[in-house]
């Protein structure tokens, strides 16, 4: 007997189908059958009895399992993976039964929102392919919290077992599924590593190019395939830890071991120094950007705010001396000045360290005190080029500037991921609430003052002189180098290196700067790389936005939002971008064109009129458009593809995170 299933609104609101829900991984029903509502309260019910198979870490999704076998998954709003729990309270726990109309959650609808995220609740039936006939969801209209709003009737036989290719029988439909992926990507004899996040099998292969991905999204319980991280992904749905246990019993002991796996594949299990390169740099551009994709809204609202105050000061009336000019550049400065505690924060949830801790040790290294010791310049002695400008303990130190930096505080949070288990296996429960923060603070604080600023510093002093002579030697050679390759020191934060050459060419009378000038066709660059991303996206409305609102940020001279929201989280972006500012370089070298000024990129234009060149303003424009159009266009024909930021939508950051 056929069997018809109710389902239930999980909210009050307007009532949508699937196909109008504003992400195409559900509007394409990639996720199975379902439909959404936008909430006008956040009282999250279930839409069908059953028992919870499934709690993100995040708190965004709950998968609910009936007795019928069907499988639904609740998504409270779009993108919300990114919220790390914050808007969400979880009413029920895994295993528990509960009834169609029971309370699941409450979400902060205003937390969502300030986020930047759509509210839409969604329910899917991942499993639709192998259990749904037919599925009818009313028409659009308001719905209540517990009405009746989709009927479902399910096939007539439900496919949980089947005969295999090979003549076995495969006990139930996830084995099947299991050993047809397993047979695809190339077996047991090209798999180094298998995990699973909340929706995902991920493989670390030996030989990436054996699967085809065509041919494995037509596998019976898979939805789809992604590439990303140096894994091969294959996207199951809620019941991936079912389709998991089965391939872990065939391939058999030693390719997973749960919350250790990650680490135990990063780095020693890639073959030959080319896979473990691309492994490596992939992981910690992924760490990089992970870290700071929660602040780039921040810091592309800041740029845009220091872009509209170069306005005011020079066409607007506004002094530099005013406190107008004072209150608004603060407000500007303010994310870049603390950036070290936004980032250590950030970087700390990303990595599984203590945030807070993290976050006090950034606001510990921009400190007032120790940022006087580095604005003084006082030196009592130098080695190998630092300046040694304080002690500890009687040893000469060198405090360097980390205000605006973030590669420092991501070390510190990798730090004390590995520190933290090891003080609390020590330490004393009774003392661990006061005296672990304390340990960790001291230990790791100390290591990034004392040991990796100084690193950083050193290395900047050996790109400072390598600049100096290639600017002697050759501005075209100059232009071209330095162009390709300065954003890539803005990650590492060794662009400190530049600041003081350029500084010296300015400060004396009628100063003027060509490197100050390659330096402005960078933040060109990454801004027009950013618009390319902006016009080819049209599936993507949160990613159209932000890169749209990076590249307006990359023209006003803050690079950041573009290169760690959009650039280098899509990697060729990033590289095409960087050839268009080589080839900007090289013409900015050709025509010497000079800076008189500190504000790059198109909204410091000012920066380029010169007294006694009239030509040198032209060639700024010149310059510009040939910047614009060279990187615009590789990034647009090469360096993205818009299944680049679909399957970006649905990539989790944690073991345990996904769709």
């Amino acid at each position: 007997m056929t069997e018809v299933l109710q389902f239930l609104s999980p909210v009050t609101g307007q009532l949508l189908p699937m196909e109008q829900v504003a992400d195409p991984i559900f509007s394409q029903k990639t996720m199975g059958e379902g439909y959404g509502v936008v909430p006008i309260d956040g009282k999250i019910v279930s839409p069908v009895s059953g028992v919870i198979m499934l709690i993100a870490e995040t708190k965004h999704a709950i998968g609910i399992k009936t007795k019928e076998g069907i499988e639904v998954l609740i998504h409270m709003g779009i993108d919300t993976v990114d919220l790390n729990g914050i808007p969400f309270e979880i009413n029920v726990s895994k295993g528990d039964e509960i009834q169609a109309g029971a309370l699941l959650a409450t979400v902060d609808l205003e937390k969502v929102k300030a986020a930047g995220k759509d509210t839409t609740i969604i329910v899917a039936i991942t499993n639709t392919q192998t259990m749904v006939d037919i599925f009818g969801v009313k028409t659009s209209r308001e719905a209540h919290a517990g009405e009746t709003v989709a009927t479902l009737t399910m096939k007539a036989i439900a496919e949980t077992n089947s005969i295999s290719t090979d003549g076995s029988l495969d006990k139930n439909q996830y084995a099947k599924t299991a050993r047809m992926v397993l047979k695809a990507v190339g077996g047991k004899e090209n798999i180094n590593q298998l995990i699973h996040c909340i929706t995902r099998l991920r493989f670390y292969l030996k030989d990436e190019s054996i699967p085809q991905d065509e041919a494995i999204r037509k596998i019976p319980g898979v939805i789809d395939v992604a590439r990303a991280g140096g894994q091969y992904q294959v996207v199951i749905g809620q019941t991936v830890e079912d389709v998991f246990n089965e391939a872990i019993a065939q391939l058999g002991e030693g390719f997973s071991s749960e919350s250790e796996t990650q680490s135990k594949v990063s780095f020693k299990d890639q073959h030959g120094l080319w896979a473990k390169t691309k492994f490596g740099a992939s992981n910690l551009i992924g760490t990089i950007t992970g870290s700071m994709m929660p602040v780039v809204g921040l810091l592309a609202a800041s740029g845009m705010l220091k872009g509209i105050l170069t306005i005011l000061t020079t066409w607007g009336g506004v002094s530099t001396s005013s406190q107008t000019y004072v209150i608004i550049s603060a407000m500007g400065d303010a994310t870049f000045y603390f950036l070290p505690v936004l980032v250590g924060f950030t970087a700390a949830q990303k990595l599984g360290s203590n945030p807070v801790v993290v976050a006090i040790i950034g606001a510990f290294l921009i400190y007032p005190s120790l940022v006087q010791i580095y604005a003084t310049g006082k030196f009592s002695s130098h080695i190998l080029g630092m300046g040694i400008n304080s002690n500890f303990l009687g040893i000469p130190i060198h405090i360097p500037q980390y205000t605006y930096s973030i590669f420092p505080m991501i070390f510190a949070a990798w730090m004390a991921a590995k520190l933290e288990p090891w003080i609390k296996s020590w330490m004393p429960v009774v003392l661990r609430m006061i005296f672990t923060p304390l340990v960790e603070i001291f230990l790791v604080g100390m290591t990034v003052l004392i040991v990796v600023g100084p690193i950083i510093t050193l290395i900047s002093t050996g790109i400072s002189n390598g600049l100096q002579a290639l600017l002697h030697l050759s501005l075209p050679l100059s232009g071209l180098i330095i162009g390709g390759f300065y954003q890539v020191l803005v990650i590492f934060g060794l662009h400190w290196a530049v600041i003081p050459i350029i500084s010296a060419q300015l400060s004396v009378p009628g100063g003027h700067s060509v490197l100050n000038g390659i330096v402005s066709v960078t933040m060109i660059a990454q801004g027009a790389g950013a618009l390319a991303v902006y016009v080819k996206t049209r599936h993507n409305e949160n990613l159209k936005g932000l890169s749209a609102s990076a590249a307006i940020s990359a023209f006003c001279g803050i690079t950041e939002p573009a290169m760690y929201g959009v650039n280098l989280k899509y990697g060729r972006v990033f590289i095409t971008a960087s050839i268009g500012a080589a080839i900007g370089g090289l013409v900015n070298g050709l025509l010497k064109v000079d800076m008189f000024g500190f504000t790059g990129s198109l909204i410091g234009f000012p920066s380029f009129a010169s007294k006694t060149d009239p030509n040198n303003f032209l060639y700024f424009w010149i310059v510009s458009a040939i910047t614009i159009v060279a990187a615009f266009t590789l990034t647009y024909l090469f360096g993205y593809k818009e299944e680049d930021g679909l399957h970006a939508k649905q990539a989790p950051e944690k073991r345990h995170l996904g769709q």
